[in-house]
């Protein structure tokens, strides 16, 4: 999901009334990011607080390349990171994942291994139909086994984009929530939908509902989730008890856009970029009684410091025997503080951009190879900036591109290198990147090995269903990212 695709960010048809409401309820963030401009590493980062580059969560195959957990890869959460759940199990918290996990579909990164106590989802995203000879579908679990497939028993009609799957996921977070309430138990709710994903969904009653299509009909359909969510918690009397938080794990899709994919306002590119349009997100906050209504925020917040302020709001600190990118947001939020802080812009192993206060520098530039464009795959379509959308990795590091998102959020405008501005801002920015990278130690990548042995062939309680497929012989090979 996009910056630009709720009312409250300015979506012209207004088609997110509660989250609108949400937004009016409790605090708006405008310069939110995420730590990945695409899916599994973002989703590690706000999980662990981490950065992927430290967690994990990128490739050493090429430079600057985005990698994910599709269904042959081998790796995933390593063990060695630390997830907000297991965290929260210490201060009594039952977790709970709906939907997407996208950290590894082995075995060993299954979440109920990594600190929640239930799931409801799926490993992957879903992909398919496929005819479970070269590929399998794929599983959908309840807690530790799989308890049938996307497509067969998971119905999702490509056709038509319909799908019962996001009121499935919203009945699993009302009944969580209720079941919670009753025992008077902490809870730790992650509700990873992925109907805005392509290819996008929306149940019966959405459909065509939307002017904007069927991405609308999703998003109108995740909005009408949200408010029976926040509506349920009021009614149990435990809303001034619970800190909600709504954000995206990278920019819209607008490779897919518009009938797949979403709006990033003014911002340049989309998703697998690590332009504003590719990080910067939609962000609320909501704590009736705790956040003063309709505040608007200018605070740089990123998903990792969800993992942060998570562990302040039960009372933890966070782990001090390693690295942790996210911050408290909690005298951002409470208070309206300013806490400094720099946004590092993270594709593969590069940091490509960094950005201090409202200057933002690139250090590398690209939005997609020729050879990838060529094939009709844009991730900036109708917004070529020369220079600074480029189609080859171009290398900054010694005069980095410097844009001042003030006055031009959509990064048409690099500032003169000439100019007084520019160097004032460098000395600043430069002192930041050079102090994270002396001290910056990157993980093992996890995202390197492929292998179609260990696709979703035979999860765990596929015998009882039936729907045990013979895996082919292992293969293991370096995965092609080519974005």
């Amino acid at each position: 999901m996009g910056w630009g695709d709720l009312g409250a960010f300015g979506e012209p048809s207004k088609e997110t009334p509660n989250l609108d409401q949400m937004a009016s309820e409790g605090m708006l963030f405008l310069d939110f990011y995420t730590a990945s401009p695409l899916c599994s590493p973002s989703r590690a980062a706000l999980l662990t607080g981490r950065l992927p580059v430290r967690n994990g969560f990128y490739t050493t195959n090429a430079h600057a390349r985005n990698a994910y957990t599709p269904q042959d890869i081998v790796g995933g959460i390593p063990d060695s990171e630390l997830l907000l759940p297991e965290l929260l199990k210490k201060a009594g918290y039952v977790n709970k994942i709906v939907g997407k996990w996208h950290l590894g579909h082995r075995p060993q990164f299954h979440p109920l291994k990594h600190g929640f106590d239930e799931w409801f989802g799926s490993p992957n995203c879903h992909f398919g139909p496929f005819d479970n000879r070269a590929l399998p579908n794929i599983p959908v679990y309840r807690d530790w086994e799989m308890i049938g497939r996307y497509y067969e028993d998971f119905k999702i009609d490509l056709k038509t984009g319909e799908a019962n799957l996001t009121q499935i996921y919203l009945q699993e977070a009302l009944d969580f929530i209720s079941k919670q309430q009753a025992s008077q138990q902490p809870f730790f709710l992650y509700w990873a939908i992925d109907a805005t994903h392509a290819p996008v969904y929306a149940s019966k009653q959405f459909l065509g509902t939307s002017q904007r299509g069927l991405y609308g009909d999703a998003v109108r359909e995740i909005d009408d989730s949200v408010g029976k969510i926040l509506h349920h918690l009021q009614q149990l009397g435990i809303s001034e008890n619970t800190f909600v938080f709504f954000t995206s794990d990278n920019g819209a899709a607008l490779i897919s856009a518009p009938k797949q994919g979403g709006s990033n306002g003014r911002f340049l590119c989309g998703k697998q970029t690590t332009f504003e349009g590719g990080m910067r997100e939609p962000a609320i906050a909501w704590w009736p009684g705790h956040i003063p209504a309709g505040g608007v925020s200018h605070q740089l917040g990123n998903v990792m410091d969800l993992f942060t302020t998570s562990l302040s709001l039960a009372g933890l600190q966070p782990p001090s025997d390693r690295q942790i990118d996210g911050i408290d947001l909690l005298p951002a939020i409470l208070q309206g503080k300013l806490i400094d802080r720099p946004i590092f812009y993270y594709r593969g192993n590069e940091m490509m951009a960094v950005r201090v206060g409202l200057y933002k520098a690139h250090y590398w530039t690209w939005s997609n190879s020729w050879e990838e464009y060529s094939k009709g795959i844009d991730f900036c379509p109708g917004q070529n900036v020369s220079g600074v959308t480029t189609h080859t990795q171009e290398e900054h590091t010694t005069l980095p591109l410097l844009f001042h998102l003030g006055r031009d959020p959509g990064e048409k405008y690099p500032l003169s290198f000439a100019s007084d501005e520019y160097q004032r801002a460098m000395e600043q920015l430069s002192v930041v990147v050079q102090q994270h990278q002396v001290t910056l130690v990157p993980g093992e990548p996890q995202l390197n090995v492929c292998d179609k042995a260990v696709m979703n062939w035979s999860p765990p309680g596929c015998e009882k269903l039936g729907k045990c497929l013979q895996p082919p012989e292992s293969d293991p090979k370096k995965c092609f990212w080519p974005h």
